[in-house]
């Protein structure tokens, strides 16, 4: 089978708006689902690991297991080796990969993760197969991805609504799949995976206090006017500047509304192999 992987466009690109964000996950609050099934010794694989923070954060739970974490990016990458160096997680590594065809013989590790990684690709069932095929039988491929069209927040915002809009228009230019979330287990199916292994859930982050509303806010309206999903928007003659800096007016007047709320839905899959 062919897939056209070459293609794949990451929406966020890696701006300090959006590594910010990354580093602000935890396994608790990225992974919950995941770390009943973790246990000392364990092997685990990070695909599409970005900056680190929640690959450290497993790999102190598989300890002594080595843990390895993959990205596209080798910039993110020293990130991520600080990030392990800062907490002494001697036991991961990073190295550059491609989520398509992993580096890795079959059935190499017990576990085998991907964050928020699954909606920014044009075949994300290619994927799904190439994870199971790493991982040793009688162990896990878990994913988690949001749902933007399931993201929901108060008070209502017109400028939010259209910033949910360009972003759906941007990544369906992309060939990748904003609404992922609710889709990871039908993918799961698609992939092959036994029905009866498959144990699909959700989760949520929420930005509602003042402190994490200010840094949601911030966040999104830096990434309107400055990240790869702004220059993207606008090489795709979806928004142009002016739009882009109305966004991010719009996101930085709804973090300072004192009874300001956002949702953020994940889909998420853990798979017995």
């Amino acid at each position: 089978m062919t897939h056209t992987h070459q293609a794949d466009v990451y929406t966020h690109g890696h701006h300090d708006s959006v590594l910010r964000s990354h580093r602000w996950r935890t396994a608790e609050n990225s992974a919950a689902y995941l770390l009943p099934a973790l246990q000392p010794g364990q092997s685990l694989l990070d695909v599409g690991c970005g900056p680190g923070t929640v690959t450290v954060d497993l790999a102190s739970r598989v300890a002594p297991g080595a843990v390895v974490g993959l990205d596209r990016s080798e910039r993110v990458l020293e990130l991520a080796r600080e990030e392990a160096a800062a907490a002494g997680a001697d036991n991961v590594t990073f190295q550059v990969g491609d989520a398509y065809a992993l580096p890795f013989p079959d059935a190499s590790f017990d576990v085998v993760h991907a964050h928020q990684v699954l909606q920014h690709l044009t075949d994300p069932v290619a994927a799904l197969r190439e994870l199971r095929r790493v991982a040793r039988p009688g162990g896990v491929v878990a994913v988690r991805d949001a749902d933007y069209a399931g993201m929901t927040w108060f008070p209502a915002s017109p400028v939010l609504d259209e910033w949910s809009a360009l972003y759906h228009e941007v990544t369906q230019a992309n060939g990748a799949e904003a609404d992922a979330g609710r889709r990871l287990h039908s993918w799961a199916l698609a992939a092959g995976f036994d029905p009866d292994g498959l144990v699909p859930t959700a989760g949520v982050w929420s930005y509602a206090t003042d402190e994490d509303r200010a840094w949601w806010a911030d966040l999104w309206a830096e990434r309107c006017v400055s990240s790869d999903f702004a220059r993207q928007a606008v090489e795709h003659g979806l928004a142009d500047e002016v739009g882009l800096e109305q966004l991010a007016a719009g996101w930085r007047e709804w973090g300072t509304a004192p009874d300001g709320w956002f949702a953020v839905l994940h889909g998420e899959v853990l798979a017995r192999v």
